[in-house]
């Protein structure tokens, strides 16, 4: 389609969580409406929020940089280590078999090295996590102005496309004309 996708501006800080702004616990029994204010307010104040995120994942890297490091590397280790044995099975079986000294010596040493790391994957995953948690907070209790609904509408239609309109639709969270 080619459409452009354009960076929403920066939402000023009376407006996101000083002055203007109106906070209310959401009705938890009615679950649609909470959702709509949720994908709502995700959509108007998404560069607010991916700033958030960014500013308490670094402070957070700030004060344990070593352990974000190790975290990453655990992280990554982890992942390339899981695709590695699911994509070569026949492989890790034929391994296993022809160094059972071996493979027991890599299976504690993995142990080992996941206890000693799991400090690390802990602060690198509240670094991830801790952000999001305040995002999904402050897009819960964020009651939507008048200004919110016209830019939410100008997203459903089409006029603008967004970052994060374009990671709820690849959630499968696109927004329902009227919301």
């Amino acid at each position: 389609m080619g459409e452009q996708v354009q960076v929403a501006p920066l939402r000023s800080l009376g407006d996101f969580i000083l002055e203007s702004a109106r906070f209310q616990i959401p009705n938890i029994k009615d679950a649609d409406k909470w959702a709509n204010r949720v994908l709502n307010n995700l959509l108007y104040y998404q560069t607010n929020y991916f700033l958030t995120a960014l500013i308490v994942f670094l402070l957070i890297g700030i004060i344990h940089p070593v352990k974000m490091v190790f975290g990453f590397v655990a992280i990554a280790v982890a992942f390339g280590g899981f695709v590695y044995c699911t994509n070569n099975q026949w492989r890790t079986r034929r391994f296993k078999r022809d160094h059972p000294l071996l493979s027991v010596l890599i299976i504690l040493s993995a142990g080992y090295l996941v206890v000693y790391m799991l400090g690390a994957v802990i602060v690198f995953m509240f670094g991830i996590a801790f952000p999001l948690l305040l995002i999904i907070l402050h897009a819960s209790l964020r009651m939507r102005s008048f200004k919110n609904k016209i830019t939410n509408k100008m997203e459903y239609v089409g006029l603008k496309r967004t970052p994060m309109g374009i990671i709820l639709e690849g959630l499968g969270q696109e927004q329902e004309a009227g919301s």
